[in-house]
C-alpha cells in the first residue's frame, strides 16, 4: 500500500482550469455515481487502472469521438505520462468490455465512450465524427430490418458518411 501511494505522489497533477483537469481529479472521490469510470470499469469486470481511469474520464469529458493521437495529446497536455501504445491497448480493452465504441470513418479510427444507443455521422473530408440519438433514427432502423432481415443489436449504429457543415461544398 506504501508503495501505491509513492507512485500517487509522484504523478504530475494537471492544472487546475485546464479542460480535462476536471476529468483527471482525484480517483478517491466517495461520491460515486453511475457513470463515475470506477463504478463503470467494475460494472464490465475491469481492473481501475490508472490507465483505464484516465481515458474514461478524458472521454467523458471531451463529449467528443477522440482519434487515438487526439486522446494521446490530450493526455500529454494534462501532465499524464502515457505512452501512444498504452493508450491504443486501453481503447482496445475498453472497447471489447463495450466502455467505449469506435466508427471507423475516413482517417483514423475516433472513439467514444458508449452510453445510450446511437448513430453517428461522419465526415468524408475532414473525418469529424458526431453522435446522433437514436430516436432520430428508429424508423430508419426498422425498415432496414423489414427489407434485410438483420435484426440490429443494442449496439448496432448506423454511419451517416457525407460533408460537415465547416467543410461545406
Amino acid at each position: 500500500m506504501g508503495r501505491a501511494l509513492a507512485v500517487r505522489a509522484r504523478r504530475p497533477r494537471p492544472e487546475r482550469g485546464s479542460s480535462v483537469s476536471v476529468a483527471l481529479q482525484t480517483e478517491h472521490d466517495r461520491t460515486a455515481t453511475p457513470d463515475e469510470p470506477r463504478v463503470r470499469l467494475r460494472r464490465h469486470g475491469l481492473r481501475c487502472t490508472p490507465g483505464r481511469l484516465q481515458m474514461l474520464r478524458l472521454l467523458i469529458a471531451s463529449g467528443r469521438h477522440l482519434s487515438i493521437t487526439e486522446a494521446w495529446e490530450e493526455l500529454a497536455r494534462s501532465e499524464s505520462a502515457i505512452h501512444p501504445a498504452t493508450v491504443y491497448r486501453t481503447l482496445e480493452t475498453l472497447t471489447a468490455a463495450g466502455l467505449v465504441h469506435v466508427v471507423h470513418g475516413p482517417g483514423p479510427a475516433r472513439y467514444g465512450i458508449t452510453g445510450e444507443p446511437h448513430h453517428h455521422t461522419v465526415c468524408r473530408q475532414c473525418g469529424h465524427v458526431e453522435g446522433l440519438a437514436s430516436r432520430h433514427l428508429t424508423e430508419a432502423a426498422e425498415k432496414i430490418e423489414e427489407l434485410t432481415g438483420l435484426q440490429p443489436d443494442s449496439s448496432g449504429s448506423l454511419l451517416v458518411y457525407g460533408r460537415c457543415a465547416d467543410c461545406g461544398d
